[in-house]
């Protein structure tokens, strides 16, 4: 038994993690060029990229690397922004747009490029499925998949009857889009990965090291519990877990937990009927459900939020009721595994880059894009650290709005929100 088991939270993925090295606590004082304070994909990818420019990096992780939600989420690694590129089209015009779609695109090629590079074992896997329950969402598809193929040259193919049927393994859909670009993977097995490719880059990661402050001077020195870490520069890669250490930046986000199940391994022959692709998927609910086979045949079906500290008493039984209405003849089907994951939403559900002073930048609030555009996140921010920002800038000028009431009041108003949507969801509004 891999020892490192025990401290992750149970779930399907540390129960299927690969091997990787224990790293120290921080103790005593270190310098360092760059302080990356997180050990998730942000605070991984940065260390990375940086490391690869010349500078040193001490990385300090809270818990292990990959605790948080880059170890717990389901896995999906999609092309594009959270918002569709129509969208962006009417809020920042078409220039701008296709900016924020080229980095898309280039987020997904990064993680595909670094999992290459690297030789990381984590399942990965090609094409993504979406699916629509409702006619006038049917619709909207048919003319997203016309305009994306007309303006943006994307192979993004409408499909519905039989052939939807046969690719999401259930007729409840009345549209999906289906697209080979996408990729997915064990999210867990790939943050493991990404922290050995910095290890071996000479990366210093001291895990067990919670920050507790650091000062706005220059050189900032970041302090733990037990040592500090004197740096030029700092990046804070903490997403939902970033708490009270920069109020600057806290009121931006808000972290919601998600929950997710894993099967008992399906037959082959189950397999191949309801994901006969090897897809990820995921519907068009407000409240997402979302859901793909693991590399040893189980389905892994994420579904449910809730926005409170506490996860559901019975994980399995929270999810197993949105899994059923899509693959009833699973109903005997055994569940092995239940946990939740916590990350962070921003009021418009587009990711929060910025820097503050003194050289502190930050990336967070991916709103369940983290795999690709955290990714993407550190390879942009090792270029501003090294003085060519044009890109992280194009993320940056995204609007980042604070929630009303700040870190006070933002938990009422979302939960309201949230349950407004989840309401239109049940009703097929």
């Amino acid at each position: 038994m891999n020892p490192r088991q025990a401290v992750y939270p149970e779930s399907y993925f540390t129960a299927t993690m690969n091997r990787s090295r224990d790293f120290p606590r921080l103790q005593g004082d270190a310098q360092a060029d760059v302080c990356v304070i997180g050990g998730g994909y942000t605070g991984l990818s940065s260390a990375i990229h940086l490391a690869e420019r010349g500078y040193s990096v001490v990385l300090l992780e809270a818990e292990r690397v990959g605790w948080g939600a880059s170890g717990r989420n389901g896995g999906h690694c999609s092309i594009g922004q959270r918002k569709t590129q129509d969208e962006l089209e009417q809020i920042y015009g078409h220039d701008e747009a296709r900016r924020l779609w080229d980095l898309g695109v280039e987020s997904v090629a990064t993680v595909r490029e670094l999992i290459a590079r690297f030789g990381i074992e984590c399942d990965l896997k090609r094409g993504c499925l979406q699916t629509a329950w409702k006619r006038s969402d049917a619709d909207w598809y048919r003319r997203h998949a016309d305009f994306m193929q007309a303006y943006y040259g994307f192979d993004l193919r409408y499909v519905e009857g039989p052939e939807l049927a046969r690719l999401a393994g259930t007729d409840v859909f009345r549209a999906g889009l289906v697209e080979y670009a996408s990729a997915h993977l064990h999210p867990l097995n790939y943050a493991l990965g990404l922290a050995d490719a910095a290890n071996g880059l000479g990366v210093r990661i001291c895990e067990g090291s919670r920050v507790q402050g650091y000062d706005r001077a220059r050189p900032t020195r970041v302090r733990t519990a037990e040592g500090s870490v004197s740096a030029d520069h700092v990046v804070l890669a903490c997403n939902a877990y970033l708490g009270r250490l920069e109020p600057r930046v806290a009121g931006k986000i808000m972290p919601l937990n998600n929950f997710i199940i894993a099967t008992e391994p399906l037959t082959a022959e189950e397999q191949q009927r309801i994901n006969p692709e090897d897809l990820c998927v995921y519907d068009a609910k407000f409240v997402v459900n979302f859901w793909k086979l693991s590399g040893d045949g189980r389905l892994l079906f994420g579904g449910g939020e809730n926005y409170t500290r506490r996860f559901p008493s019975d994980i399995k039984s929270f999810v197993r009721k949105r899994m059923m209405p899509i693959y009833p003849a699973l109903s005997d089907t055994r569940v092995d595994f239940g946990w939740g994951g916590t990350l962070a939403v921003t009021m418009n559900r587009m990711p929060c880059f910025g820097r503050l002073e003194p050289d502190v930048f930050y990336a967070l609030g991916f709103s369940g894009h983290g795999v690709q555009i955290a990714t993407l996140a550190g390879k942009l921010i090792a270029e501003a650290v090294s003085g060519t920002a044009e890109r992280f800038d194009v993320m940056a000028r995204i609007p980042s709005p604070t929630f009303p009431g700040g870190t006070l009041l933002r938990w009422p108003g979302l939960v309201a929100g949230m349950l407004y949507h989840a309401l239109r969801d049940r009703l097929g509004a």
